[in-house]
């Protein structure tokens, strides 16, 4: 009797050892790879009725959480102080279009300077391609939003592409918005306006 619980005994001893060892393999998978801020980048592009707009925002900060080759997590923060825009030539349209987009009838920049989105969920679709869903923070608004992810591993880290949808009406941004104003004409503006992703990531 004595034998057979000493053997009970040692087996379950022997799966708490294998699950402990098993936990601490999945801790140790996880790595965060820190963005490289000068290889990354975000293009935005905002449409309307009379044409489009486009331009680049610089990332302040970021990070990728991968669990060996699988994404499972991540951030970035978006400097909305460094907004541009690439397709007016005109040095003084340039500057009044900057102007509009940091002031309050867009971002508000003065108050709010930066945007963070968060990965709260990063499901496989196929070999490296994910649906992320994640909490996107812009004007102190935080609201959910869903993408396709494309995640390639490098010998360095990991590089991350994607195209976020955003619904500016969702951020307290008004200006020329059919969710708040009707019989805008030409004058509105879309409310969906999309950010490419490129992270660029290492260890």
């Amino acid at each position: 009797m004595k034998s057979v619980k000493f053997f009970l005994a040692s087996v379950a001893v022997a799966l708490f050892v294998s699950g402990s060892v098993s936990a601490d393999d999945k801790v140790k998978k996880a790595t965060n790879l820190k963005v490289n801020t000068s290889k990354s980048e975000l293009t935005w592009v905002g449409k309307k009725v009379t044409g489009e707009h486009t331009g680049k925002i610089a990332l302040k900060e970021g990070t990728i959480v991968m669990d060996g080759a699988k994404l499972t997590g991540g951030k970035f923060v978006a400097d909305l102080t460094t907004i541009t825009n690439t397709d007016l030539t005109d040095k003084e349209y340039n500057g009044k279009l900057i102007g509009h987009l940091k002031s309050d009838d867009f971002f508000g920049v003065e108050k709010h300077p930066t945007a963070t989105f968060v990965v709260t969920k990063a499901t496989p679709k196929s070999t490296g391609v994910y649906e992320v869903t994640g909490d996107l923070t812009i004007k102190g608004i935080t609201k959910p939003v869903t993408f396709p992810v494309t995640v390639k591993t490098t010998a360095t880290g990991a590089e991350a592409t994607g195209k976020i949808v955003v619904d500016r009406s969702k951020y307290d941004i008004k200006y020329n918005s059919k969710s708040f104003f009707e019989n805008l004409g030409d004058k509105m503006i879309n409310d969906d306006f999309t950010i490419d992703v490129k992270l660029v990531a290492s260890k």
